[in-house]
């Protein structure tokens, strides 16, 4: 951008922000099925959206200057606590974040030469980012390739000595099925190791499931050996982005989450998340957002949320050559191909012409390649309408047939030194492909591009993935 010379007026800007957004996916309304979540209730969202601007200009930085940022918080943490087993929490900017304090702390606490930590192959990879950031070495466990839980007994043959941290999802994202917390936490405590539950998506949704009538088992600080759990207010508590809360069962574990220095003449820093300065617009929002809802409003959305999960499983499994993935106990459902005739990303491809968005999800570890559905609590009404899509995207998808990719492509791509390839001439090679990476563009299909990604080692998508984001931000 050059920098205009003359400012310009707030309908000006306003004008070009809608034009920047042409392109962009509907945040409400529920054709997304991933990213946002919409309660279907645009009064609460029109609650949350005025507290945040209240709050914007707040800096979170300095309690001492701004004690209603220790108010909103202490309610907002004090909520989470009491719905999940108690604790003592820090506020954050997502479930990354609240990630990435859960191991900081569980590293200092051990003070282990060469820390390590237990994770299952379908946990985030937000605990990748943060061992690759805090310097810990993951050590990742398989998981049933029937139910896509993780087993006790493969955790307990993964800890060593230097085990500080053994993770557990509630529920893992891309099956949505619960692993066993308690068995986890079990082998964890005896090994003297500290047991955190990411319920960054199920741990605002699964008690509300619980109280509507599913079988949820116990993932909280309640069980004995969970030490911590990070739960995302922006997902299922559908406050505005980013709203988390990472919850430790110890208070000198949270602590262990701080950060302080004194080593310069400047002013006093201690930091309770990894972001120094910070607006208090988010927390603002998830408290607005807690409060428009109440607990009758979270319950409400959660019997529909239940309803309509189970009437899209259903769905899916009467769908010629689709199948849904494991048993999911919370509202995220994946679906892959039952035969080779039909391919999934070429359905995705297909159901985006229709207007709706199913997140892809490459093979790994023995999980077939799917498509993602995150069911919130607008689903319900629109239900019907996405299985009609998912039915006429697979019948299109199956006439077009599964993605044939030129011979030789996968292994020159991977045998490609994309160090030594500079941006405009991997954008050049994208474009050989399909890709058009231009701005303005819009979205692209990206059956071919998930095809070739699905055919690499993990290690060499990552590399193409930098590439691509190298590019499109230019």
């Amino acid at each position: 951008m050059n920098l205009p010379v003359t400012g310009s007026t707030a309908e000006e800007l306003l004008a070009e922000v809608a034009r920047l957004k042409e392109h962009d996916l509907p945040v409400r309304g529920g054709q997304v099925t991933a990213y946002v979540y919409d309660t279907g209730r645009p009064e609460v969202h029109e609650a949350a959206t005025r507290a945040y601007v209240e709050m914007l200009e707040v800096n979170s930085l300095d309690p001492t200057a701004f004690p209603s940022v220790v108010e909103m918080e202490r309610q907002v943490v004090g909520a989470v606590a009491d719905l999940l087993g108690g604790g003592h929490g820090i506020f954050t900017s997502g479930g990354t974040e609240s990630i990435m304090l859960a191991v900081k702390a569980a590293r200092d606490l051990a003070g282990r030469e060469r820390p390590e930590m237990v994770v299952p192959v379908t946990a985030h990879p937000a605990f990748h980012k943060a061992a690759h950031y805090l310097g810990v070495r993951v050590r990742p466990v398989p998981v049933d390739l029937a139910t896509y839980r993780a087993r006790a007994a493969d955790v307990e043959a993964a800890i060593t000595a230097d085990t500080v941290l053994v993770v557990a999802s509630a529920p893992s994202y891309p099956q949505g099925v619960i692993d066993p917390v308690g068995e986890i936490a079990a082998v964890a405590a005896a090994a003297g190791a500290p047991c955190h539950v990411d319920a960054c998506v199920g741990g605002w949704l699964l008690p509300w499931l619980r109280e509507a009538g599913a079988r949820v088992p116990a993932f909280d600080l309640s069980v004995p050996g969970v030490t911590s759990l990070s739960c995302d207010l922006h997902k299922f508590g559908y406050a505005p982005k980013g709203a988390s809360v990472v919850l430790f069962g110890d208070p000198a574990m949270r602590r262990r989450a701080y950060f302080a220095s004194a080593a310069w003449p400047g002013y006093t820093v201690i930091n309770a998340t990894v972001q120094s300065s910070r607006s208090a617009g988010p927390l603002a929002g998830a408290w607005a957002t807690l409060r428009a809802l109440g607990r009758a409003g979270y319950l409400e959305l959660g019997r529909a949320t239940l309803e309509a999960a189970a009437a899209l499983r259903e769905g899916i499994a009467r769908v010629p050559g689709l199948r849904v993935l494991g048993e999911p106990e919370s509202s995220l459902v994946s679906f892959a191909a039952a035969d080779a005739g039909l391919d999934v990303f070429v359905l995705a491809d297909e159901a985006r012409a229709r207007g709706w968005f199913l997140q892809p999800q490459l093979s790994y570890a023995g999980i077939p390649a799917n498509l993602h559905v995150t069911v919130t609590g607008v689903t319900r009404a629109g239900v019907d309408a996405m299985l009609k899509v998912i039915a006429e995207s697979a019948e299109a998808a199956r006439l077009r047939g599964p993605v044939t990719l030129p011979e030789g492509l996968v292994e020159l791509v991977a045998g490609l030194d994309l160090e030594a390839l500079d941006d405009p001439t991997f954008a050049e090679l994208a474009a050989s492909v399909g890709v058009d990476l231009r701005p303005g563009r819009g979205q692209p299909e990206m059956a071919v591009v998930n095809t070739v990604l699905d055919a690499l080692p993990a290690a060499q998508r990552e590399a193409v993935l930098v590439r691509f984001l190298s590019v499109l931000y230019g």
